[in-house]
């Protein structure tokens, strides 16, 4: 009866041991405040592709993409920066009403958080998904990742795109979008009247972006700083500009890859 006893307490006593250490990792995981902040983007990141080779103009000469801007955005800024041009201070645009800022986990860092939290024992899915934030916002690797504004008087849109805290968090990527080359409506006259604004939107469009950044270098649509794809540029769509620097983009990436391989959370195996 003793022994029986004896097997007992020591069964309760590692079973309650392994709760205290499974509850205690939970704890480490638990309060999320991301100040009032919208939604938290828990995806992988965008399929990442090469981008077109570009070349300079005959008779163009290369332009200071970095010191181009969009509503004020430049590549390279940082969150502090974007945060006091448009959330502190009065501006044409404002965040969009809903998600307006974009919270990250770069999907090689959120693998090995996923690994980590099963490994103690988190399994259920809504605690297996607080736990992998928990831990990401704890160690610096939650960061911004989009901010979306718009101007509700013209129809425009920006979004600004980050790298994550592995390259400082600062901007590589700004997209622009209008209505210049949406149709009103469907025209039933002889006159084409709605084809017409369209072309004279499009047309007052483009004169803005070459008062603005002067003739593109390369092509038709391209404003770049070195023959190189990965070098800052702009390029122009109908209604459209895309203000990007690949080259940081993919370092952003490489680092990610890298630094998640060294911290990988293995068991520790003997052998």
């Amino acid at each position: 009866m003793v022994i029986k006893m004896k097997k007992f307490l020591l069964c309760v006593y590692f079973c309650f041991g392994t709760f205290l250490s499974i509850a205690s990792f939970a704890d480490e995981t638990d309060p999320l405040d991301f100040d009032n902040f919208a939604e938290i983007d828990v995806t992988d990141e965008d399929d990442y592709s090469v981008p077109e080779t570009v070349s300079l103009d005959a008779n163009g000469s290369f332009v200071d993409v970095n010191h181009f801007d969009i509503a004020g955005v430049m590549l390279g800024m940082n969150y502090d920066e974007i945060n006091e041009l448009f959330f502190t201070g009065s501006n044409l645009y404002a965040p969009r009403k809903k998600n307006s800022v974009v919270y990250g986990i770069d999907k090689e860092w959120k693998y090995n958080l996923d690994y980590e939290c099963r490994q103690n024992n988190v399994f259920i899915p809504e605690k297996l998904e607080r736990c992998i934030y928990s831990l990401a916002k704890q160690r610096g690797l939650l960061y911004v990742s989009e901010i979306h504004l718009e101007r509700d008087f013209t129809g425009e849109k920006v979004d600004i795109f980050f790298t994550s805290n592995a390259t400082d968090n600062v901007v590589w990527k700004v997209e622009y979008t209008n209505d210049a080359d949406d149709l009103d409506g469907v025209d039933n006259e002889s006159n084409g009247k709605f084809s017409n604004q369209r072309e004279k939107k499009l047309l007052a469009f483009w004169q803005g972006v070459i008062d603005k950044y002067g003739q593109p270098n390369s092509g038709e649509d391209k404003w770049i700083s070195e023959e190189n794809e990965y070098a800052p540029m702009l390029q122009a769509f109908y209604g459209k500009l895309v203000l990007v620097d690949e080259g940081l983009h993919t370092t952003d990436i490489s680092e990610n890859v890298l630094k998640a391989k060294e911290n990988f959370q293995a068991k520790p195996y003997a052998f």
